[in-house]
Order: structure tokens, then C-alpha cells, then sequence
């Protein structure tokens, strides 16, 4: 699993996605869209059914990758812990899941809601950057046993965020080759973040 804003989605996301997946060889990777992610409290940029409808195109060309609407489908800020026990509940026995994150969040997993029933639920693919070292006493010391439920990749490192991605759209600039074709087309077509200032942080309903 694979949560975040994507607002909106790049290259970035899907490298990370593709790089989990062939290193532990997953079965799949399941994009989730957050309804209203905690650690951004003033909302989005784009409604949900813009980010969602963002991921189903970014995503639609590599079989192994799914979107999941379960955050947009329930009230208030998504919380990783929920979303978890949600999934959890609804696959059978058999189904070990993986929360993909950053390396370098790792450090606030300490701050999340109920971070030992996130380890319990899922193990944590941290995706590392080339040169960048976890403390690993550190993290252990802060989430007991988080160094028994963590795989560490890898991963090819590419300077895109979704805040520059936003920041060029206002100024006009191209984001070419950091997005998907078709989710670039997608954003000109709605008028995605041209000049856009105001978060969209109400309740919208779900893209599908």
C-alpha cells in the first residue's frame, strides 16, 4: 500500500511503487488517495476526485497497481492505523500487507496514531534514498520493534514533489516528463492548480 495526498501524483510515486515491488516481489501495490491527510490539515489543493481520477490514469498502464478509494469513502482525516484495520478486515488470512513510506518519515512514525497496531497490521517497506543511513537505534528506541517489522530498499531518487509540481502550474511553467502524459493532459484540461492559492480541505464525494 502506497497512501499519500497525490496532489497530484508524479514519477516519483510510481518509481517508489514499481522499485517496492519488484524488490520484494509483491503481488500488487494499492494506491490510496487520502481523504484528508493529518499531517496537512488545511486540506488539499484539488478535490479528491481530481486526485483520483489523477492516479487512475498515472497507474493504468501497469497491471500490477491499484487504487483504492477507501479513504475518500469515510469522514475526517486518514489515518494510516484506520485504513490498515480496514484492509486488514477485508482480505483473507493469508494476505501480508506492506506500508510503503519514506525513509526519512520514519522518524515521525513515533507521532502517528497507535504506531504499534501499524506495525502489527503491516510491515514497513522505508524507502531510502542513495547515501541516506537510518538510525536504526533511534527508531527501535521510539517504536519498539519497528526494526523486526521493516524492509529497506533503495530506490532511484528523482527531484519532483507535488509542491513544485503546483508552484510551476501557477507560474506557467512546464511539468513535462514529471508526471505521466496523461495526467498532465488531465490538469490542462480542468485547469488544475493554474493560479490556484485556496485548499479545498470540505468534504467532496468520492471520484467514482
Amino acid at each position: 500500500m502506497l497512501g499519500g495526498t497525490f496532489d497530484p501524483i508524479h514519477l516519483g510515486h510510481l518509481i517508489v511503487a514499481e522499485e517496492a515491488r519488484v524488490r520484494l516481489a509483491l503481488d500488487a501495490v494499492v494506491f490510496i488517495p487520502a481523504q484528508v491527510s493529518p499531517l496537512k490539515l488545511q486540506g488539499a489543493f484539488a478535490p479528491a476526485e481530481h486526485r483520483c481520477r489523477m492516479v487512475e490514469l498515472a497507474i493504468e498502464d501497469n497491471p500490477y497497481f491499484y487504487l483504492s478509494r477507501i479513504d475518500l469513502e469515510r469522514q475526517g482525516p486518514s489515518f494510516t492505523v484506520d485504513t490498515l484495520r480496514a484492509i486488514k478486515a477485508s482480505c483473507d488470512t493469508q494476505t501480508e500487507l506492506f506500508f510503503i513510506m519514506g525513509a526519512d518519515s520514519l522518524g515521525t512514525l513515533k507521532s502517528w496514531r497507535a504506531p504499534q497496531e501499524i506495525l502489527r497490521l503491516a510491515r514497513i517497506i522505508a524507502v531510502s534514498r542513495p547515501g541516506f543511513e537510518l538510525d536504526l537505534t533511534a527508531l527501535e528506541r521510539d517504536v519498539p520493534g519497528m526494526s523486526q517489522e521493516m524492509e529497506i530498499i533503495t530506490a532511484v531518487q528523482v527531484g519532483i514533489s507535488s509542491t513544485e509540481i503546483r508552484a510551476r502550474l501557477e507560474q506557467g511553467l512546464s511539468i513535462k516528463y514529471q508526471v505521466p502524459a496523461p495526467v498532465e493532459a488531465y490538469i490542462r484540461e480542468q485547469g488544475l492548480y493554474s493560479g490556484r492559492r485556496t485548499r479545498v480541505a470540505r468534504r467532496v464525494r468520492p471520484c467514482c
